[in-house]
């Protein structure tokens, strides 16, 4: 135990109080768009701070540099703009929607610090293809990071707990924490690689019960090069069944992640192995829901789960609701903001929807 807390004491991160500037995450707007609009309500309906919502963002390039695609040259100079967006603001703290975001850009901090000369080429580039100049940020927290950190005060404002409203007991929850998170610059994360807590802490403080099982810190398998290469997706696959097979025994009622990429394959994969194998990893056919932390957030804050976009995950959630007895209308399911129905998806072959 003191070993613990002396490594503990180690990853303990500054994450800033207020005044953020978001940057939206590139595949996150096109695979969880409800996560973002939901973290951006909860900062200032629920937690009275403000945050810079900047239309002019774009990529961090992340995706394509681990695909070596995009030179690491290129990718500072995108940075820098980014980090110009921000002191336009007059901001100064950063926060990344996207973990590759959050590990591309500590990785080009790093680089800048340990090699000050390719921070003053960074800026001749930056200024010579765009005119912009930028300062560094003062503090860059991932958005989990700071849903953690106010973790007690959003408790308070909670509707509902991580709780089986029929037993009493606490859900049972499997964690998964992004690779570039974690494990490229432990040092920036919440406990870092050895004892990573960022979404553990919401989910033992919100009354439920985190999922230790053998393969609880193994990649999902994005890995950019598995999935980007379609010859390769069966290495991608394989590693999310490696850990559905283990986290089994346990009987978890649902997954939270906080990567875009992790949740995406944790919840998508259920239904590509189900479809390949006739296989489930739960005891009725419905798959383990896989939520992202801000829909975890936002349905224990009571809103409304259509609206967070949980609609839209290949395993359904009402049974994860029904547990904690969260309110909802199944008939606005499929409603769009117009109020006209936009349709039900086909059913999988499979899974039980």
């Amino acid at each position: 135990m003191e070993t613990k807390k002396r490594f503990w004491n180690e990853y303990q991160k500054e994450i800033a109080q207020d005044d953020y500037f978001y940057e939206r995450s590139c595949i996150r707007q096109t695979f969880f768009p409800g996560s973002e609009a939901t973290f951006l309500k909860i900062l200032r309906q629920d937690l009275g701070k403000q945050i810079v919502d900047d239309p002019k963002i774009h990529t961090c390039t992340g995706i394509g540099y681990h695909s070596d695609i995009v030179p690491f040259e290129t990718t500072m100079a995108i940075c820098a703009r980014l980090f110009s967006l921000m002191n336009d603001s007059g901001l100064k703290n950063y926060v990344p929607s996207c973990v590759t975001s959050f590990g591309i850009f500590n990785e080009v901090l790093d680089t800048w610090k340990h090699f000050p000369e390719q921070l003053e080429k960074t800026r001749e580039n930056l200024r010579k293809a765009t005119g912009r100049e930028f300062e560094i940020p003062q503090n860059i927290a991932h958005p989990s990071d700071i849903i953690y950190h106010f973790r007690k005060e959003l408790k308070e404002k909670m509707k509902y707990r991580l709780i089986n409203k029929e037993t009493g007991e606490p859900l049972r929850v499997v964690e998964h924490i992004g690779c570039h998170y974690s494990k490229i610059f432990s040092e920036k994360s919440v406990g870092g690689s050895e004892f990573p807590h960022v979404l553990a802490g919401m989910i033992e403080e919100w009354g439920g019960e985190v999922v230790d099982y053998p393969e609880r810190r193994h990649c999902c398998g994005f890995g950019f090069r598995q999935y980007l290469v379609m010859a390769n997706r069966g290495y991608s696959v394989a590693n999310s069944k490696k850990k559905f097979e283990s986290m089994k025994p346990y009987k978890p009622d649902f997954i939270v992640t906080n990567c875009p990429g992790c949740a995406m394959f944790m919840d998508k994969w259920q239904y590509t192995i189900a479809e390949m194998e006739g296989t489930t990893y739960d005891d009725q056919g419905k798959g383990i829901p896989v939520l992202t932390y801000e829909e975890m957030t936002g349905m224990l804050l009571g809103y409304n789960p259509w609206d967070t976009g949980m609609q839209i995950h290949q395993v359904q959630a009402e049974q994860l609701f029904d547990k904690i007895g969260i309110e909802y209308d199944p008939q606005d399911k499929y409603t769009g903001k117009s109020g006209k129905f936009l349709g039900e998806p086909e059913k999988p072959t499979h899974l039980v929807v």
